[in-house]
Formats: structure tokens, sequence, C-alpha cells
């Protein structure tokens, strides 16, 4: 079967990598120069089941308010006459509340978990080389308050067989030793040991060249137009350089899959979500941090990749404006720099920015639509990473008429109807 697949970042790479490896003849469109560019370029690093929740949960909006008179705000609504934005936002806060938030959390583990079990035995079979650490992520309270209310998020974790552990400041420090120069500025954390770490774009670029060995075919510098239907299926994807006739079709242009979908009848409620980073090189070893850790009060992620340091954080509503002012970077820097003032080089930083694909409800939308031979796979927010390898196996299965290996209740577009 010829399956082309739409979208050029880690979700579409690792999609046509296990479309490959199920025999098919497979396409790739992605319209940058090369693989991973976009989103999956320079995100934070975290392959994170454990922490693998949605944004929207109880107390989310008064936080928003309490956010919108912060200058260090880890949200910011630029409200704009647009009617997807206004949308969006009303269903995500629909979804602020216990029950939403613990089914949600309970859907998105569930293919977390599995992605992550994917990508162990990928890079068992492979020997794919990330810059991968298996040493679990830090979730840093800087507040007694702020560790009181871990409680319901441990509770849910030990209902779904996370292993975690709840730290103290001297517990903290010994898990990430660089923390003893700001140890004041602790009150605790809580260890996911079962998470990793590694950098999205060096494996994406990576298992491209894999896919590309084994004969899939890749269609850089080609923007994908639109598809064009016919009765129950798919007859073609239209691009800026000539159609592509296939059997089967897979969406996976994150956010820009509703404007390819949209136009017949397929709906998904994705949104794009603005991220920042910033990638700088390790200056002294013992002061800077060895795995990822979570800055609970910025929601911050500071993550080792190699060599390298990268700070990423801020969930920014602003349509597709991709602008990267240097005072969202430094937002996020200060974070780092309050925590590992002599970890990094921060005379010698990267910039960046890129559009997070996502749901209200978090949870990613894989799987079937409408259409018989047209799936999606999009929707999975800041967790591309952390879900890219399960969400892919789901829908090459899918797409091989073979019996998945996970559970797909909630996470197809079917929870929609």
């Amino acid at each position: 079967m010829h399956v082309a697949v739409l979208g050029g970042g880690v979700i579409g790479v690792t999609t046509a990598h296990y479309l490959a490896g199920h025999g098919h003849e497979v396409t790739l469109v992605e319209r940058q120069k090369g693989p991973a560019l976009e989103t999956s370029h320079a995100n934070a690093g975290e392959i994170s089941p454990g922490l693998a929740a949605p944004w929207a949960g109880p107390g989310v909006p008064l936080k928003v308010i309490k956010w919108m008179l912060d200058p260090r705000s880890p949200l910011v609504i630029r409200l704009r006459l647009d009617p997807a934005m206004w949308r969006w936002l009303w269903r995500m806060l629909l979804n602020c509340n216990q029950r939403a938030y613990n089914e949600n959390k309970q859907r998105m583990h569930r293919l977390a978990h599995y992605s992550r079990q994917c990508l162990e035995e990928l890079r068992n079979d492979t020997g794919i080389q990330y810059d991968a650490r298996t040493l679990g992520t830090l979730q840093l309270f800087r507040d007694q308050k702020t560790l009181d209310s871990a409680g319901n998020d441990m509770r849910i974790l030990s209902e779904l067989g996370v292993p975690h552990r709840l730290l103290n400041r001297a517990d903290c420090i010994q898990t990430e030793p660089g923390l003893d120069r700001v140890s004041e500025k602790i009150a605790g954390g809580l260890h996911l040991p079962g998470d990793e770490t590694g950098d999205c774009y060096k494996f994406t670029k990576a298992l491209a060249a894999m896919a590309e060995s084994r004969g899939v075919s890749f269609r850089y510098r080609t923007k994908v137009l639109g598809v064009e239907r016919e009765g129950g299926r798919i007859t073609k994807a239209v691009t800026d350089r000539g159609d592509i006739d296939a059997d089967a079709y897979v969406v996976a242009m994150g956010c820009y899959s509703y404007t390819v979908l949209r136009p017949i009848g397929v709906r998904p409620r994705v949104y794009p979500v603005k991220g920042y980073s910033v990638t700088m090189p390790v200056l002294d070893d013992s002061a800077a941090p060895q795995s990822t850790l979570m800055d609970e009060r910025y929601k911050v992620a500071i993550t080792r990749l190699g060599d390298r340091i990268r700070v990423a954080g801020t969930a920014e509503l602003n349509g597709f404006n991709l602008d990267l002012p240097r005072a969202r970077c430094d937002t996020i820097l200060y974070s780092f720099e309050d925590l590992f003032p002599e970890g990094g080089d921060t005379t010698d930083i990267k910039l960046w920015t890129g559009l997070r694909p996502m749901n209200p409800d978090g949870t990613p939308t894989i799987g079937p639509t409408r259409y018989q031979n047209l799936f999606i796979n999009t929707g999975h927010g800041s967790l591309g990473w952390t879900m890219g390898c399960g969400s892919a196996k789901v829908v090459a299965d899918l797409v091989s008429e073979k019996k998945t290996d996970i559970d797909l209740n909630g996470l197809t577009l079917a929870r929609y109807d």
C-alpha cells in the first residue's frame, strides 16, 4: 500500500518509520528543507509520561486571572478577533473541573506510557543517538503551599501505577546537586524516575535518515495545499509541487492540520499555543542540571541535552504568530538563572519559538476520520516528543488494519461526537 504522510516533524517522521516497518511504500511531504524544523526543533527535550496532564484543570481560571497581572506569567493571551481562539478558550474552560481533569490525564498517560515503551524498543532496535538520558524528572516546588497541593496528582499517579517519590529539600539537592547553591529557594519536589530526556530534533533527523534508507521518499520544500475527496475516500493530496496519489493518507501537520482538514468537514479542535526556548552551552557541569527539572512556579522546563542546556516554557495564545521577542525568552531564562546561576553560558544562547498543536482537553487526536483512507495524528500540545512514538505506532497499525496495542477510547475524533 502507498501511504502519504503529510508533515515532517517528530509525529510525521515516526509515523513514516512505523509504516515502512509494516512494509508500506511511504511518501512524506514537508514544507521545510528538512525534518523537525518547526515545532519539534527546539522543544523542552523532556519525555515525561509522569507529567502527562492537561493544562485545563480545577482552579485554572483563577490562576489565569492572577497570571495576567504577573510579568513572568507562564500564560500569555493575546486576544484577537479570531472565532477559533474564542471557541478553543471556551472548550478549555469546560474542561477545568476535577472529573474532566482526571479523565483526560488518564487518557494522556495511557498513550504516553505506551509511547515510552515504543521509544525504548526503537532505541534498542536501531541504536539511534539523540543525547538521551534516563535520569527522570524533578518537579520542583518553591513553597510549602504548592508542595502540599501535589497530593491530588500523586494520588492519580499511584492509581496509574507511575513510580514517583515526594522529596524534601535535601532529597532535591541529592537528585540535582547543582541546586545546592540555591537551597533556600526550594521547599521540596516530586521525582519521576521513569521519565527521560533527549534532543527531539536530533532524534527526528536521525530517524528520517534511517527511514529514507528503508525506502521512504521525503519530499521537502513541498507545501500541502489540501486534499481532494470522492465519496468516502481521499483521492489525492494537493501540493505546490504537484499532486500525490496514494492509497491512504496521514495528516500530521500539527496546528496546520486544521487548515487542511476543515474544508473536507473534518474538524479537529487543535489550536496553536506558542512556546519559547533558550539553548546554551554548559558552563560548569557541577552547577548545571543533570536531567530535567520542572520549575512549577514559572512552568519552565530546564533540561540537560549532552553538553547543552535547554530552557523552555510559556503558553502564548496569539494565533499563528511566530514573532520571537527577546522579552519572552528572558522571562523563561529568569527561572534558569535563579536556580542554576553558574551552570550555563548565558552569553551564548540560541532563541527559538514554535507553535504547539493543542486540543482544549489536552488529549491528542489520533486515528481514523470520517473518510475510509484518511487518518489523523495531531493535537499533542507540549507532549509531542513524549507521545510521538506511541501515536505513530497506533496510526501505523490502524492504516495496516492491525489491532492496536492500547485502547483508543477517548483518543480519537469520536470523543467529540
